[in-house]
């Protein structure tokens, strides 16, 4: 862990990565350590900062605060429910901090929510120490599984509605989730006609070939494929993105499909305007990932 004190004697995070992010890194104050430990798969701290509350971090990279987990929460969630008609059955792999199931039990439509987890010790922190985070665990619609998103996949064909990945980086235990491989599981395990998949995308500023890696591997298995950019002030450049794939060839992944659920959700980040303004892409992004798939 990078935790470095100063020449006032205040104790700071860094998170710093040369090779996700090189020549950079964001820092943050530290009130208090809450936790750190290394669990089976990954080192874990959480410590409550100055300005940004609560933090989880895991292998040194920041995976949400209090201050403005909201934003990330709510467009992983919102984004692939509302490009689906009626997404009664989701699965969340990953996700262990429980924000974007607090999230996705709000849509109205949805019945049924499984959350597979590698990490236990993920989700038994976030419970403890980000309870706002983790208040989705207690609905009736969620059962979690603890096991490799991978392998679960493999046996759970023609199941799902919605499958969300919130994953960390490419690095470490999310590394499989950036393959093609792990693409063709999740849209093997949608329903037919209208299944889609939001997963955690980088971000433009910093991570392009990935991005433009993922997108070839979308338009390759799924017939519409589209690329959000999203705020988030403690994500490497305050930028963040997801990847949206429908097997619905005629879906409008801009537009969401029941404006009547969307502007009755309890959101604090998600709007109908927000929807469709992230889809619109910089210049040099959009060139890029043109440039690839045509």
């Amino acid at each position: 862990m990078t935790i470095r004190t100063d020449a006032n004697d205040k104790k700071w995070f860094h998170e710093t990565n040369s090779e996700l992010w090189p020549g950079q890194e964001f820092a943050l104050e530290i009130e208090e350590i809450l936790c750190q430990k290394r669990s089976k798969y990954q080192d874990i701290l959480i410590f409550k900062s100055k300005t940004y509350g609560n933090v989880l971090v895991l292998d040194n990279c920041i995976q949400c605060t209090e201050r403005d987990e909201f934003a990330y929460q709510e467009m992983a969630a919102f984004l692939p429910l509302l490009a689906h008609p009626e997404p009664k059955r989701v699965l969340i792999i990953g996700g262990g901090d429980g924000g974007v199931i607090r999230e996705v039990v709000k849509h109205p439509q949805v019945e049924e929510v499984i959350l597979c987890e590698i990490d236990q010790d993920v989700i038994d922190l976030s419970k403890k120490y980000l309870p706002e985070m983790a208040k989705g665990f207690a609905s009736p619609k969620v059962t979690v599984i603890i096991s490799d998103g991978c392998e679960y996949l493999k046996q759970h064909a023609n199941e799902f509605d919605v499958i969300i990945t919130d994953s960390s980086d490419p690095d470490g235990p999310a590394e499989g989730l950036f393959e093609k491989s792990f693409y063709s599981l999740m849209k093997s395990a949608l329903k037919q006609p209208f299944g889609v998949i939001c997963c955690q995308g980088e971000c433009i500023w910093l991570d392009l070939p990935l991005i433009r890696k993922l997108m070839t591997i979308g338009h390759q298995l799924f017939p519409s494929v589209a690329y959000t950019n999203v705020s988030t002030p403690t994500y490497p450049c305050g930028a963040l993105g997801f990847i949206i794939c429908s097997l619905n060839k005629d879906a409008k992944l801009n537009e969401p499909v029941n404006i009547d659920i969307a502007d009755q959700l309890d959101t604090k980040y998600y709007t109908t305007d927000i929807h469709r303004a992230c889809f619109a892409l910089p210049a040099f992004v959009r060139k890029e990932i043109d440039a690839k798939n045509t």
